[in-house]
């Protein structure tokens, strides 16, 4: 796979530190499957470097996707996505003084391409998901992280500002499977064109409040600015472009039931940019058949909650046993074409007593769209007299995507963990034209 000139950069810079790194490291240190870094730890100087503030973050993410049957073009074939990261976290107490002070910068880059696109999807809309979390956002250098964090009143207020994600702290998710539907802060996958999860950064400021040690509540302000996704961009820092501004809140509950960890969050986000409807023009008339301009609203808005918690330990070990976690979004129905969606997945860490690291995963997830964007694009094929899946003209009907995966977390080493894994997709892009696909993954994730 041929690689950009920004890609070949951080690659570089990544080799070039970690040889001249581990040029200083004991030969055992540097692979040994009990390190928590491939290249080691160079010798004792990377924990010196954090006793003394300065965390150095090398990562790696990898995703293969192969389409085995159905999808919108049989012709079997795989893809391959990745993102290289390379990053510093910092505690400004340990290195300045400042009392609870601390600070990261991040960059990360992606390549490659994603099978959902042309081969389990309609090229004319793709799918609602994606067999390949990691792919998206540019083949390109980006400055995901760039922020300050402090707290005050002994800990209990927390502000977080300078340039990140909302899926950082807002609707946040782990990233145990590779379907998109299972990964990562969901209420961003389906918030169309407002909500912009991880690589992108914004402009941004997070409160916290610690209520109690079980509770917290947050608050943040996130300029939505759509140029910051244009190719190119990944280091801007002006707000030339911004169209309004994402104000998430959000409710968190961390309980201990039988000393077993749980979380449970509930949030709501507004965006103050302009936005079109869906179908409506001003006059309350259908916009496919008036031939006026589809109506604007001044905000859109949408509500998610999550739950997440360990129901068993095995033989006792709190660090193994069985997961559960859902995920449920709803969107605004007079902008947004998702109007909902809903997962449910379950993860049991440590199966095996051989394999004490390993995982095993099973996901359910529905994606639904808008009925008023199925209708709107009825009206679409009726005005321009066509009904032919076939017709280039044909605007295509979607309705309700159902993704699953099942997967297995092989733990190689502390600094490695490969998971194959098999998905299936029930009317890829919402489209009942379109067969239900199976696909083959394969998702590396390694820590240098």
């Amino acid at each position: 796979m041929k690689k950009n000139n920004n890609g070949q950069l951080i690659c570089q810079l990544s080799a070039i530190a970690a040889m001249m790194l581990a040029s200083s490291v004991h030969a055992a240190d540097a692979f040994s499957a009990d390190s928590e870094w491939m290249t080691g730890d160079w010798g004792g100087e990377r924990t010196k470097l954090i006793e003394q503030g300065i965390d150095i973050k090398m990562d790696y993410v990898g995703e293969v996707g192969g389409n085995l049957h159905g999808g919108y073009n049989n012709d079997k074939t795989a893809r391959y996505a990745d993102q290289f990261g390379l990053g510093v976290a910092l505690d400004l107490q340990k290195l300045w003084g400042w009392d609870n002070t601390q600070a990261k910068v991040q960059l990360t880059n992606r390549n490659g391409q994603s099978i959902s696109n042309d081969r389990v999807g309609d090229p004319r809309a793709g799918t609602l998901s994606s067999s390949q979390e990691v792919y998206g956002r540019g083949h390109m250098v980006r400055l995901t992280q760039l922020w300050i964090k402090h707290q005050f009143l002994d800990g209990k207020l927390d502000v977080k500002a300078g340039y990140f994600g909302e899926g950082e702290d807002f609707n946040t998710f782990p990233c145990e499977f590779q379907n998109l539907a299972f990964c990562g802060s969901q209420a961003g996958n389906w918030a169309t064109n407002i909500w912009y999860n991880w690589p992108i950064s914004q402009a941004a400021i997070r409160v916290k409040y610690n209520i109690s040690p079980e509770w917290y509540a947050q608050i943040g302000a996130y300029n939505q600015n759509p140029s910051q996704l244009e190719h190119g961009n990944g280091f801007k820092l002006s707000g030339s472009g911004t169209a309004g501004t994402v104000l998430p809140v959000e409710l968190v509950w961390l309980p201990k039931p039988n000393n077993l960890p749980g979380e449970y969050r509930v949030g709501y986000y507004k965006s103050t940019a302009d936005a079109n409807d869906v179908s409506k023009d001003n006059n309350g008339n259908d916009a496919a058949t008036s031939g006026n301009a589809y109506r604007s609203h001044d905000s859109k808005h949408g509500y998610w909650f999550v739950a997440q918690q360990q129901l068993t330990s095995h033989n006792g070990d709190a660090s193994r046993g069985l997961n559960i976690a859902a995920n449920a979004t709803f969107h605004d129905k007079d902008t947004n074409v998702v109007d909902n969606y809903q997962s449910l997945m379950f993860v049991y860490k440590g199966p095996f007593d051989a394999r004490p690291k390993d995982d095993l995963g099973i996901g359910f997830a529905r994606i639904h769209v808008n009925d008023d964007v199925k209708k709107n694009a009825e009206l679409i094929n009726s005005s321009n007299g066509v009904s032919d899946y076939e017709d280039p003209l044909f605007a295509p009907l979607r309705s309700t995507e159902y993704n699953y995966e099942i997967n297995y977390g092989f733990h190689v080493t502390n600094w490695l963990t490969v998971r194959p894994n098999l998905q299936y997709i029930t009317h890829p892009g919402g489209f009942d034209e379109v067969d239900n696909a199976l696909v083959a993954g394969l998702k590396i994730q390694s820590v240098f």
